[in-house]
Parts: structure tokens; C-alpha cells; sequence
């Protein structure tokens, strides 16, 4: 009588089956989140390289707040140069100089222990663009990653214009055009020096200063943006921006 053959056993395979790991579950969905957020936020800036982008957080905000906002879109070659220059020499001087964060300003913040002036005109436009007001250090990382980007995708050029067309001049006013017809009752292509130099006056507190109404502070530092917007020509440090 023939001898039966040993059935066969089923294989399992060279590793055992693993067990749910919820840890290394919500690790992987965690990174590819992140992927997919850099991904859409790679391919907006690179949108908004050409494309205007819409109404920011902090517009949609306040608009709700105040029932509307007076905010129009200009392009660059429709602001007077003057007022680029004023902006610049008011926020970030060394604009043409750096790739998105002016460390000498750093150094000089973190030596008298505060944060001021220390922002440049990028991360003000990345801020004010992409993100929220506010100060806490989620904002600040995202803000110091998106920063470089923008500067290596959008030309100076186009961060000046950015930054004038979603900068706050007045409560509820967005942007240069809002703002030059708000105060002088001008379009954004016909602003004086003084005029310009008023509106850059008025970016760091633009609720609490006027242009069409300065304080004495507001005339002195208009005053000295002026001088400064001059000397920026001069010296060529406005050349990344202008024609």
C-alpha cells in the first residue's frame, strides 16, 4: 500500500502579519497631509507669479466685520514709481539686497531684544497673502518656509506689486488704489512724493495714523521715507523693482 503524502501547510509568507498600529497609521496620513499642503501651496505661489491673488484671510475678515472693504487691484506700471520707492525705504530698505529676510535687522532686533523692523517686505507679503495675523510661532515657521519660495519664484518685481495691491492703509482700505483715492482723491499713477511718502508713513499702524491728516509724527516720518526714497534711487537699491 502506497504511503499518503504529508499535506501541505499554508504558507504565511516570510513575515507575520502586523498587528493595527494607530501610531504609525496617523504618522504616514500626517506626512502625506503635509506633502499635499506644500504641494497645493508650491503650485498657488507659482500661480500667483502671473495670476492676482484673491482676497486675503485678513480682508475676508474684516470685511466681515465691517459689512465691506474698498480694495482694487493695480498693476505696477499704474502706481507711481515714487510710491514703491517710499514703501521700500519705509519697511525694508535692503529690499533689492536680500532673498526674502534681512539677517542685519535680525541681528539688530535680537541684540535690543524685540522683533521690530526686523520683518521684510517678502514676509510681509507672504503673511498677509497666505497667511493670518497675529503673532505666534506656527505662523512664523510657515511664514519662514513660504518665504524663500516666493522669493526664488516671483521677481522682485512682482513682490512690490503684490505687497502695495493687499497692504492695509486705513480700516477696511486694501491696496495703493483704495488708499491714493481715499486720502487725495487721486488714482494710484498721479501720487505726489509727499503723498506717497504719507501713505508709507501710515503701513505700520494704519488705524491708529492718517495720511490726509498727519500727526507731527506721521510729517516727520514722511519726511524722512521721502529722503530715503530718494537715496534708494540714487544709489541704485531700487533697481530690482523698477523699469
Amino acid at each position: 500500500m502506497a504511503k499518503r503524502k504529508p499535506a501541505k501547510t499554508k504558507k504565511t509568507g516570510g513575515r507575520a502579519k502586523r498587528g493595527f498600529r494607530p501610531l504609525a497609521l496617523a504618522w504616514r496620513w500626517g506626512v502625506r497631509l503635509i506633502l499635499l499642503v506644500a504641494l497645493v501651496a508650491g503650485c498657488m505661489i507659482v500661480a500667483h507669479r502671473v495670476l492676482n491673488p484673491p482676497k486675503t484671510i485678513y480682508m475676508r475678515q474684516e470685511e466681515a466685520r465691517l459689512g465691506r472693504i474698498d480694495h482694487v487691484w493695480v498693476p505696477l506700471k499704474n502706481i507711481a514709481p515714487v510710491m514703491a520707492r517710499a514703501a521700500v525705504a519705509a519697511e525694508d530698505a535692503e529690499f533689492c539686497n536680500h532673498w526674502g529676510f534681512d539677517m542685519s535687522a535680525i541681528r539688530s532686533a535680537i541684540e535690543e531684544g524685540s522683533g521690530r523692523g526686523a520683518s521684510t517686505i517678502s514676509q510681509q507679503t507672504v503673511k498677509n497673502v497666505y497667511l493670518w495675523h497675529g503673532r505666534n510661532w506656527l505662523r512664523k515657521a510657515l511664514e519662514a518656509m513660504i518665504t524663500p519660495v516666493v522669493e526664488i519664484v516671483w521677481p522682485k518685481r512682482r513682490i512690490i506689486e503684490v505687497y502695495l495691491n493687499v497692504a492695509e492703509f486705513d480700516e477696511g482700505v486694501f491696496g495703493v488704489e483704495a488708499a491714493a483715492r481715499h486720502y487725495f482723491g487721486v488714482g494710484p499713477d498721479k501720487l505726489s512724493p509727499t503723498q506717497a511718502a504719507r501713505l508709507a508713513a501710515v503701513l505700520p499702524d494704519p488705524k491708529g495714523r492718517s495720511a490726509a491728516n498727519p500727526s507731527a509724527y506721521v510729517r516727520k516720518r514722511a519726511a524722512s521715507i521721502l529722503d530715503g526714497a530718494a537715496t534708494i534711487r540714487r544709489d541704485g537699491r531700487s533697481a530690482c523693482f523698477e523699469d
